[in-house]
């Protein structure tokens, strides 16, 4: 008898533990909710009494998406080491998927954006964001992924305030946005082959030239399929890029109307 009531802590024992794991589990997979790019850069500009210049949008919609990614709940969960969120991938997965459109933005208004030309001097606080936003997003201490982002979040908020006071500069130029897009163009190809290449597909092989003495069907024709265990993976980081470009494109959308 007394090792059937035994029995029967364990049990119950066990069930309160996949509860105890289950219950955070259902919070942190959840992703932040859309915003609207324009509504809230214009409030935030007029609670800062910020001057609402071109590409104050666009710099306070990244500096939004890289909050939200780092404060969502859960917080960043990419670099745990513990359980239960080190057996999670769907989220870190969506969360590099974000991060990876804010290293390009955040390139692109560094390299192009915030310059009058490609031999000028590029932004200080723009100098020390872009480098912070590409540290390894799976570092956990010494120092931790959040810790360099949101040192890039504050340099990226610096000169936020810089735009709004008129003492920084954002070029709406036609070929500074053309830039951009190749970029995004280039990530979401990439994206769409791993999608389709979940069911295996026959393509031609546009990686490599065939060598002159090769024949066309042993170099051109390749069989590509991701893996049945990585599918979710990049079903999930395709959520993330589409998440943050979606927000990116509609604050591009105002700042650079007058080229569109």
């Amino acid at each position: 008898m007394q090792d059937s009531h035994q029995g029967n802590y364990i049990k119950w024992g066990g069930v309160a533990v996949l509860l105890l794991l289950l219950i955070p589990t259902l919070w942190w997979n959840q992703v932040p909710d859309p915003f609207d790019p324009v509504t809230e850069a214009k409030a935030y500009a007029e609670q800062h009494q910020h001057q609402f210049f071109s590409g104050y949008t666009s710099t306070y919609t990244l500096a939004q998406l890289t909050q939200r990614l780092l404060n969502k709940p859960g917080g960043y969960l990419s670099n745990d080491k513990m359980p239960p969120t080190v057996w999670f991938d769907n989220v870190p997965n969506w969360e590099f998927g974000v991060l990876t459109q804010i290293r390009d933005y955040a390139r692109a208004l560094r390299n192009d954006m915030s310059r009058s030309q490609s031999q000028s001097t590029e932004d200080k606080d723009l100098a020390a964001a872009e480098p912070q936003f590409s540290f390894n997003a799976h570092s956990w201490l010494f120092p931790s992924s959040e810790n360099e982002y949101q040192q890039g979040l504050s340099a990226l908020n610096r000169y936020l305030q810089r735009l709004g006071s008129g003492d920084a500069q954002f070029y709406t130029r036609a070929d500074n946005l053309t830039s951009w897009l190749a970029v995004v163009e280039k990530r979401l190809g990439s994206l769409s082959q791993r999608l389709s290449a979940s069911v295996g597909q026959h393509r031609i092989n546009t990686d490599l030239a065939p060598a002159p003495t090769t024949t066309p069907s042993a170099t051109e024709i390749v069989i590509t399929q991701t893996p049945w265990t990585e599918i979710d993976d990049v079903f999930y980081q395709c959520r993330g890029s589409a998440w943050a470009l979606i927000h990116l494109l509609k604050a591009a959308e105002h700042d650079f109307a007058d080229v569109l």
